[in-house]
């Protein structure tokens, strides 16, 4: 296939740009629905002027439905998406990034959508439906799935659909909260995985960080180690990647904690732990929850991070890291990759 994609590109260059133009724009609508000419005009970054012709076209085609509301994704629309997926990947080069990102990660799998996350949501979502498309084919008939909090996490939630080969599956936060919006914070995402995936789910009401103190006290309450128990033997963990000094700012970190970070050029963070751009752990939170010596012993380890600017810290996390999948953006990738080849 790819040969003949490269043919193409050379022998019928316009007709690849308009096929990927649609492609986007119908994905958009999957994605956005109810959605208006110009949102749709902004969300694929094309005029509106061109966005009429397409909406024609693709109205023509039955692919879409145009209400009062906006617009719609017929069935024959989706049923379109599905078989131009792998085509679209191939003619995108995200195959080809993908190999590249596993061998400059050293990871055995890697996902790669289209787009730059810190520029549209529907990027996030995008990776939400890879991760649970992958999420079904890794769970078995009882699994116990943990889940961190954050906006891409909130996204992934947002795409989960019932699990066809189980009816029993867990859902557990990984951790505690770290104060942030109740709708990105694990607890909540938890939740709302289980609603969407027909399962159930426990909660775990506890801050992060703690003292040490605080921490020998809380996980001596039954409920607390209960929960506890069913995180640390999850079947499945699936989480983000921070900024270090984002993250830091979101937990209301100590200026002395601030200033250690810059210091050692932290540059990611993960479960509570900080990582300069060697991987090098340079900061340790207290935190309830998955350690990162944990991960060891769990099954399937799922990474959904993307953006350009999360691309330093996706490289360092993974100087150390233990994981099934990397689940990325486009931007995020080629950003890697940049790194990578100027060292």
């Amino acid at each position: 296939m790819r040969n003949l994609i490269q043919l193409q590109k050379r022998l019928l260059p316009d007709m690849l740009e308009v096929m990927q133009r649609r492609y986007a724009m119908l994905r958009t609508i999957d994605l956005l629905e109810p959605i208006g000419r110009r949102g749709l005009a902004e969300n694929t970054n094309v005029t509106e002027r061109t966005v009429r012709g397409e909406i024609e076209l693709l109205q023509s085609q039955d692919l879409i439905q145009i209400t009062a509301k906006g617009m719609f994704i017929t069935k024959e629309g989706k049923l379109i998406l599905e078989q131009l997926g792998a085509f679209m990947s191939e003619i995108m080069d995200l195959r080809a990034l993908e190999n590249k990102l596993k061998d400059a990660l050293s990871i055995r799998n890697v996902i790669v959508v289209p787009g730059n996350s810190d520029e549209h949501e529907w990027v996030k979502q995008e990776m939400g439906k890879a991760c649970v498309a992958s999420l079904k084919t890794m769970i078995g008939e009882q699994p116990t799935i943990a889940v961190t909090g954050g906006t891409t996490m909130a996204a992934i939630a947002a795409m989960m659909t019932p699990f066809e080969q189980s009816n029993n599956t867990l859902f557990v936060p990984a951790r505690g909260g770290i104060g942030e919006k109740v709708e990105n914070q694990a607890n909540t995402i938890a939740a709302e995985m289980a609603r969407k995936a027909h399962g159930d789910y426990r909660l775990l009401y506890v801050p992060d960080p703690l003292s040490e103190s605080a921490y020998q006290m809380i996980i001596q309450e039954p409920s607390v180690n209960e929960t506890l128990s069913q995180i640390k033997t999850a079947t499945v963990v699936m989480h983000g990647i921070g900024d270090a000094l984002t993250m830091a700012y979101r937990r209301k970190t100590p200026e002395d904690i601030v200033e250690k970070l810059r210091e050692h050029q932290a540059v990611s963070e993960a479960f509570g732990y900080y990582f300069d751009k060697k991987g090098n752990v340079v900061h340790k939170v207290r935190t309830v929850g998955i350690q990162l010596e944990d991960l060891k012993q769990i099954p399937y380890v799922i990474t959904i991070a993307g953006g350009r600017s999360k691309a330093q810290a996706i490289a360092s996390y993974f100087k150390r890291a233990k994981t099934e999948l990397l689940i990325t953006d486009e931007a995020a990738a080629e950003e890697i990759l940049r790194g990578a080849s100027s060292l």
